[in-house]
């Protein structure tokens, strides 16, 4: 699994997908949820972002955030927005869902920060597969394997984070 080689304290983390309403919003307040109930002594900068403007404003899909609120994580108030070139400067990881969200978030990083672009699941090694599927077609077992999928890659994300020093501010 690489990483970014400089990282400033404390850290951020972007979730990238295509429209920023199911997989890329799930990951966000997973993570959330995560560093708020495990590690809340860390300062960890968490976001979400589209690679693909359909949705901008829009809160999850109902489904997500369905599957979520079964888990106990609203996410209600998050809202779609658009990956910029600047998030690549802000975060210190950008996570992207697919190859098809790296693809088209490199098409928007510039070029010293194209390494920051990572597949979540590098952070979940024993998921056996690299991407998570998109649910936004299928039916209510898709929207629960994201969230498998994301929880697996969540806690690996915070042991990398860990390992690479995240403190107190």
């Amino acid at each position: 699994m690489s990483a970014p080689t400089e990282i400033k304290q404390p850290f951020s983390v972007l979730f990238v997908c295509m429209g920023n309403i199911c997989r890329s919003p799930t990951a966000e307040a997973v993570f959330r949820r995560l560093v708020a109930t495990r590690a809340p002594e860390l300062s960890i900068e968490i976001d979400s972002a589209a690679t693909h403007d359909y949705h901008v404003g829009a809160a999850p899909d109902p489904r997500s955030q369905a599957a979520a609120r079964r888990r106990g994580i609203d996410m209600s108030k998050l809202r779609a927005r658009l990956l910029t070139g600047a998030d690549f400067e802000r975060f210190d990881y950008v996570l992207v869902m697919d190859e098809g969200n790296r693809s088209d978030a490199l098409a928007i990083a510039p070029a010293a920060h194209r390494a920051k672009l990572q597949l979540l699941l590098d952070f979940a090694p024993d998921a056996g597969r690299c991407d998570v599927p998109d649910p936004y077609y299928g039916g209510e077992r898709g929207f629960e394997e994201v969230l498998d999928l994301v929880e697996a890659a969540a806690t690996g994300l915070l042991e990398e984070l860990r390992a690479r020093g995240a403190r107190i501010p």
